[in-house]
């Protein structure tokens, strides 16, 4: 029955939950015999409304039905009853169940026309005045409006939530603008694909003119790209891409490039070194920019320096009985004086040793020290090492999201941050857009310590700003080399530096905390690495799957990607039973007692505490337990570590299972046992840096699953990911009136 579409019919009875900017609704319909919960998006319906849905049906047996809307369309109520419910329900401001009631007397079922085509018959009622009346004629109209477009739209297999946001951008002349350039659906705001919005433009009756479809590829080429972590593109390279996708020839896309760059819809770089040009799309091409104008400034006019740091440092290895390598030393110096520092290293080489000891003499020093990192998981590892409180950087700079789920930072150049010192971590996660955030908050003559591994993955969103910042060779740097004797006792970390060397690792020791089991059959790697989570882990080690031991995949989608790995781990661990509450989001089940990941940023979930205290955030790549679930309204209960975050139906999409998750995804984060598949890894992600961040991960133990080959393989690959950026370009040239 799960998987059996059904198609129901009838009347809106109820709307129990309604979000106006995605339209995302829970309501129950009745269809003549019984009340039928539904829920998806379903923009623009109210109570009264006669509506057809499909979807699969889930009998829950405390809840009953639900349907799960994948389709849907509306028709207005037609009589005098359903006219009623439909005004009684208050769908428009200023007529309540009384004043509806006199309406539908005096009007009957003429009621809606009557208020769309002539409100001002409206005045006829008494306490309806000639301004009121008209009011409500526009409110109609408006609804009405965006059904009829929404209908429309349809026919060209446009979803409803994708109406809503053509109805935000474009308004109630939606259809006419369409009809004339159906490209605008590509624009910010709506974004929907390039090639769906082709399929709509080549049903519509009127041709269109070339140019509009050619200037739409080049932008969903450069986004495309984006997503692939470039913030710009060769300009030979796009226009070779622009041709071999579309029918034009080079010279045409060469002229829509050109106009393009003339009203600023994209900008153009000539990288100096060998004359190449860049294409960007215009908020990249301001990111890159701006971030290393205002870097180049923070440099001409550094902080003031610190004196006695020699006397400090002395009293700082008495105090704590150890003693700083020279390098470290050096890191420390310069970050007291020149103002601005890099500090990178791999695992072992005492960065956060040295980055305490900053953080004591600027406390000692009387200034303000805050300190970030782009994840909740990275901020709060940062804080345990610490000892210090560290944000995620969106909270930092007091983030607020747009209708399109777009951050507003309310920290910028009018409102910057209130610090003498601003600390970095896991810079190497921090892409091209959010460097500008940070330094458009950034205050000069404070103090920039950037901390990462550059040998790491780059960002998920486009740039590769640690990288450029260090290949740059403008920002001072230290990098730590020297591995401290007590780290090298660690096999994890003594092997995380063979890695990242291109050495193959020691993988035969059977004491230590690195180990490697051979496995060439995906079945059967797949029991082995169950069986550890399930049963070995736990009896050897007292490890939990749930607290201690995290799955790491390279790969989402393989027989041992974080998907199969997930689904096989909740059926072992956690298998279902008539006691516990279960949700289907995602393609993928939610029970209570799973383990689950917060996938994004939500600054807007509400939580609380034993204590009593309450809050709101939960942050991407935060990990909990599902506590409670209600199927009926799509709600869940999770408890991430010392608080409990209620979900509505809207936010509990963002949630994923997380007994195994990808090594992309857990950048940031570090566990007491890491289990990573070795075995299959698709080519594209075979590369050394992927597997030296996946190691990196485990404090405690690590064990790989595979074969030794493809670990081999990983490591003896030296490719990186190829990203086309410029901010190190722009750091070495005359940039500064980006920074305006």
């Amino acid at each position: 029955m799960d998987n059996e579409i059904y198609e129901i019919k009838g009347i809106i009875d109820n709307i129990i939950y309604n979000n106006d900017d995605n339209g995302y609704t829970v309501l129950q319909i009745d269809d003549g015999d019984q009340l039928i919960c539904a829920v998806g998006t379903m923009p623009g319906v109210s109570v009264g409304d006669r509506i057809r849905i499909k979807g699969p049906i889930k009998v829950h047996p405390t809840y009953g039905e639900q349907i799960a809307v994948s389709e849907f369309e509306y028709e207005l109520p037609d009589d005098e009853d359903a006219i009623l419910k439909y005004l009684s329900s208050r769908t428009i401001r200023g007529i309540g169940a009384r004043m509806a009631v006199r309406i539908v007397e005096k009007f009957g079922d003429k009621t809606l026309e009557v208020m769309e085509n002539e409100p001002e018959r409206l005045t006829e009622i008494k306490g309806i005045s000639r301004e009121k009346a008209m009011e409500i004629g526009e409110q109609v109209r408006q609804t009405f409006g965006f059904r009829q477009m929404s209908i429309e739209l349809m026919k060209y297999g446009v979803r409803p939530e994708e109406s809503v946001k053509i109805w935000n951008k474009l308004g109630q002349h939606a259809l006419k603008i369409i009809e004339q350039n159906p490209y605008v659906l590509c624009e910010e705001g709506i974004r929907m694909p390039f090639r769906r919005v082709d399929e709509i433009a080549e049903k519509l009756d009127n041709s269109v003119d070339i140019r509009l479809r050619i200037r739409a590829f080049v932008v969903y080429v450069l986004e495309h790209n984006s997503l692939n972590g470039y913030t710009c593109a060769p300009r030979r390279r796009l226009v070779d891409l622009c041709t071999a996708k579309t029918p034009y020839e080079a010279e045409d896309i060469d002229k829509v490039i050109d106009e393009m760059i003339d009203d600023l819809s994209l900008m153009s770089e000539t990288r100096c070194r060998d004359e190449m040009e860049f294409i960007f799309l215009p908020s990249y091409h301001k990111a890159e920019t701006y971030a290393a104008a205002r870097l180049k400034m923070l440099l001409r006019f550094p902080p003031n320096n610190i004196d006695g740091i020699d006397e400090r440092i002395a009293k700082i290895e008495k105090d704590e009985n150890i003693h700083y390598a020279d390098l470290q030393k050096e890191a420390i110096k310069m970050a007291l004086t020149q103002g601005t520092l890099i500090l990178t290293g791999g695992p072992g080489t005492g960065k956060t040793t040295t980055l305490n000891a900053i953080i004591r003499i600027l406390n000692e020093s009387g200034e303000k020290v805050l300190l970030a990192a782009p994840t909740g998981r990275a901020a709060k590892r940062m804080s345990e090492l610490t000892g210090c409180e560290a944000k995620t950087i969106h909270r930092l700079l007091e983030v607020e999201w747009t209708e399109d789920e777009r951050p507003v930072f309310r920290r910028n150049e009018q409102n910057t941050l209130s610090c003498d010192a601003l600390v970095l971590d896991e810079v190497s996660m921090i892409d091209s857009l959010l460097l500008e955030s940070v330094m458009r908050a950034f205050p000069l003559g404070c103090r920039l310590i950037l901390v990462g591994d550059s040998d790491q993955l780059p960002s998920v969103g486009a740039g590769n700003v640690l990288e450029d910042l260090i290949s740059s060779g403008v920002i001072p740097k230290v990098t730590l080399n020297e591995v401290f004797r007590q780290s090298m006792q660690s096999l994890i970390i003594a092997n995380a530096h063979k890695i990242n060397k291109g050495e193959l690792p020691e993988i035969n020791r059977k004491d230590g905390d690195f180990f490697f089991i051979t496995s060439y059959d995906e079945e059967a790697a797949l029991t082995t690495i169950v069986d550890l989570c399930r049963k070995r882990l736990p009896k050897a080690y007292g490890y939990s799957i749930m607290e201690d031991i995290q799955v790491l995949s390279p790969s989402k989608i393989t027989g041992l990607g974080s998907a199969a790995l997930n689904q096989a781990l909740q059926e072992a661990v956690n298998p279902p039973s008539p006691e516990k509450g279960e949700l289907h989001v995602n393609s993928q089940t939610l029970r209570v007692g799973d383990k689950v990941m917060q996938t994004k940023n939500n600054y807007n979930i509400p939580w609380d505490k034993a204590d009593g205290s309450m809050g709101e955030g939960i942050f991407n790549g935060d990990i909990g337990v599902l506590t409670e679930v209600d199927p009926r309204n799509r709600e869940v209960v999770v408890e991430f570590d010392d608080k409990t975050a209620k979900y509505t139906a809207e936010d509990v999409i963002q949630l994923d299972l997380a007994y195994c998750t990808t090594i992309h995804k857990s950048q940031g984060s570090e566990f007491n046992a890491v289990v990573i598949p070795m075995l299959n890894i698709p080519k594209k992600l075979s590369y050394r840096n992927l597997i030296y961040t996946g190691v990196t991960r485990a404090k405690k133990l690590l064990i790989l699953v595979g074969s030794p080959s493809e670990l081999a393989n990983m490591v003896r690959s030296s490719e990186r990911t190829l990203r086309y950026t410029m901010l190190d370009e722009f750091l070495k040239t005359d940039t500064e009136n980006s920074a305006g």
